[in-house]
């Protein structure tokens, strides 16, 4: 149920359920050699499905979850290929496209992280490969991309600048080095002001599984808009810290009413137990985590 596993799913299932294929290019023909043991028309895919290395096996799977997903496939999934089944399936791939836009624009085309970003994409072109989604999707690519000493590399997020520039601030705030750090602090000031999320989500919250975002901070930057606890946390406090620094420094304070939406934020994402959510709060229960595929994903972010 978590925002980073969903938005993966989300898209997933949508090319799924399309049963799309790309074209066959000698690239693509080259890739299955080089990727598969054996030929790639002779790959057993029933028993493929549950192989996975020992080294990555962090999680061995429980049996509930093989006889689930089993069950999915063999019984489940054939229904979903003939009328009436087939029917109930555009229905709900139509209302997965809906749900993929409402992504794509309250996060300016860069969508919550690389994964959901790429597919995101391909689920736009598959629904319309000259659809100004898809076209707008394009240029948003190099927000993740960075060349590094060995290459070219995707980014897991669109940045950080948010998480590092509060934290650069709180650091120099500590110091007696304000005046030697003015023009850094001004424009530090001006980026944590342009980042703050002014807005909820448009529509009927519920409707689309959003969570408030009015008054809080991302990661990274305030197109990606996805509102975060710690990283408003960090961003209210660098604001603070900035608004005891005379405006001739560091330019004019964040607006009051601003923080006090930061604060109704935090307070938000306060779940029964006490403890605060990343993104939303709790949705689920302990016990659906003997369903859960994802955990590495899961185990990886956090």
């Amino acid at each position: 149920m978590w925002c980073h596993c969903r938005m993966v799913y989300l898209p997933m299932c949508y090319v799924y359920g399309k049963r799309f294929v790309g074209r066959i290019t000698p690239i693509i023909l080259e890739l299955r050699n080089e990727l598969f043991k054996v030929p790639y028309s002779e790959v057993d895919w029933d028993s493929a499905r549950n192989l996975c290395a020992k080294e990555d096996l962090y999680y061995p799977h429980p049996l509930i979850q093989d006889i689930l997903w089993a069950t999915l496939h063999k019984f489940v999934e054939p229904v979903m290929m003939h009328w009436p089944g087939n029917k109930l399936r555009e229905k709900s791939l139509n209302h997965v496209m809906q749900h993929v836009h409402y992504e794509d624009e309250n996060t300016r085309y860069i969508c919550i992280g690389p994964v959901n970003k790429v597919l995101n994409m391909l689920a736009c072109w598959i629904e319309d490969p000259n659809s100004e989604a898809f076209k707008l999707h394009i240029p948003r690519i190099y927000d993740y991309l960075w060349v590094a000493e060995d290459g070219m590399k995707m980014q897991g997020y669109n940045g950080s600048q948010l998480w590092d520039t509060a934290f650069a601030v709180q650091a120099i705030a500590a110091t007696d080095l304000i005046e030697e750090f003015a023009p850094t602090l001004k424009l530090a000031h001006d980026f944590i002001k342009n980042s703050q999320v002014v807005d909820d989500c448009p529509g009927d919250l519920s409707y689309w599984y959003r969570h408030i975002s009015k008054g809080a901070w991302p990661f990274s930057t305030a197109d990606h808009g996805w509102p975060i606890s710690d990283c408003t946390a960090e961003g209210l406090k660098a604001s603070l810290l900035l608004s005891k620094i005379s405006p001739e420094i560091v330019g004019e304070s964040v607006e009051v009413n601003r923080l006090y939406d930061a604060v109704n934020c935090l307070m938000s994402w306060m779940n029964e137990n006490g403890g605060f959510a990343t993104y939303e709060l709790q949705r689920s229960y302990a016990w659906l985590e003997a369903y859960q595929p994802c955990r590495d994903i899961r185990r990886y972010c956090d």
